[in-house]
């Protein structure tokens, strides 16, 4: 009795919390963006050389990936121009392609917000402008990298602000470029066959999901989490049917939830969960997953002062810096607020690129 008591009283501090009594009353409700593209339906109705084309919302990447690689350059391009939205966010698709069907697509909107995803070297391996906008943006070569980070950010991301002006090294972008940076993207003189010794390193911003706006009820169910964790699942399934190489996941803040539904579903090498509220499991055994999972929390971020409970659907469950979550610990004791991982010179950001290498212990 004294137990569900104990329950009662920290699900009660949890909502409170969420409430508005340490501001997160200050998010607006959002609709998850699911499903395929826009333009779908019209692709489905085409064909090429008289065969059906695959259709996004059911087709394995490791298929979509063995479709195109059955078509001419012409068939492939005029594919492209004619569904670019589709071609864009295809995993699985040719990585040139999609980098210049979302071009297309990005120019298409004809919105200044987005105009300067479509500049010259731009690397958009995703672009969906429905609601706030989804991006996934590539830094580095990902055809040929020996080593792959995925950046998974929280609330307040979204593909309309993508390009704001942000202090550094914060941001999904920020961060990667700061990520790739800090291992000098080329690195070593070894085969990059797994055992951390040379290769190359490529970095991606994977704003793939629709995020949370502030820190109000939707930071703090799960219902977002679980649309995006479907999504990055796709997503990690598509690097692989284009043979990108396992890739090490950076889980900042609400991104951590998207991150700890996902696990079991990826094929991640290491699961990095930084800034985190929870994961939605006690353990990092019961994230059911093949990767190495590490935490990092700095002394000044205020996700310390969130609950680590889930009640009802409300709260994101253990802390993965405690002991009793089991994870591996980074160092962050001289990283700064919320978002300052990343930033040069830290403790978190050398070890960030040490695992990022696949040359962590």
């Amino acid at each position: 009795m004294r137990r569900f008591g104990r329950t009662l009283v920290t699900a009660a501090l949890a909502v409170t919390l969420v409430g508005g009594t340490a501001g997160w009353a200050s998010g607006d409700s959002q609709t998850a963006v699911t499903g395929p593209p826009p333009g779908t339906d019209a692709w489905r109705a085409d064909t090429v050389s008289g065969r059906s084309l695959p259709d996004p919302a059911t087709t394995a990447p490791r298929e979509v990936a063995a479709f195109f690689a059955g078509l001419d350059d012409a068939a492939r391009h005029r594919l492209l121009r004619s569904h670019p939205l589709v071609v864009g966010n295809l995993e699985g698709a040719p990585l040139p392609l999609r980098y210049e069907a979302n071009r297309i697509a990005v120019a298409a909107t004809g919105e200044a917000r987005y105009a300067s995803l479509a500049a010259p070297g731009r690397q958009i391996l995703a672009f969906d402008p429905r609601g706030r906008g989804q991006v996934v943006e590539v830094f580095g070569d990902l055809e040929r990298a020996e080593h792959v980070s995925v950046i998974v950010p929280g609330s307040d991301n979204d593909a309309a602000g993508y390009d704001t002006r942000r202090k550094p090294a914060t941001g999904p972008a920020g961060m990667a470029r700061s990520l790739r940076e800090a291992t000098g993207a080329e690195f070593g003189t070894g085969s990059g066959s797994g055992s951390g010794s040379g290769g190359s390193l490529a970095v991606v911003a994977w704003i793939g999901y629709t995020t949370p706006v502030g820190v109000g009820l939707d930071a703090a169910d799960g219902r977002l989490a679980r649309a995006g964790a479907a999504r990055l699942a796709r997503f990690t399934a598509g690097l692989d049917a284009v043979g990108a190489p396992d890739p090490v996941l950076f889980c900042h803040s609400y991104g951590s939830v998207v991150c700890g539904l996902a696990a079991r579903h990826t094929d991640a090498a290491d699961i990095v969960a930084f800034g985190s509220p929870g994961m939605r499991a006690d353990t990092a055994a019961a994230l059911r997953t093949g990767a190495r999972v590490w935490a990092a929390r700095g002394p000044s971020d205020w996700i310390a002062d969130v609950p680590n409970v889930e009640f009802a659907g409300i709260g994101h469950g253990v802390d993965p810096t405690s002991a009793a979550f089991g994870a591996r610990r980074v160092p962050a004791a001289d990283v700064e607020g919320h978002t300052g991982y990343f930033v040069p010179g830290t403790q978190s950001l050398a070890a960030f690129a040490t695992i990022a290498k696949g040359a962590a212990r």
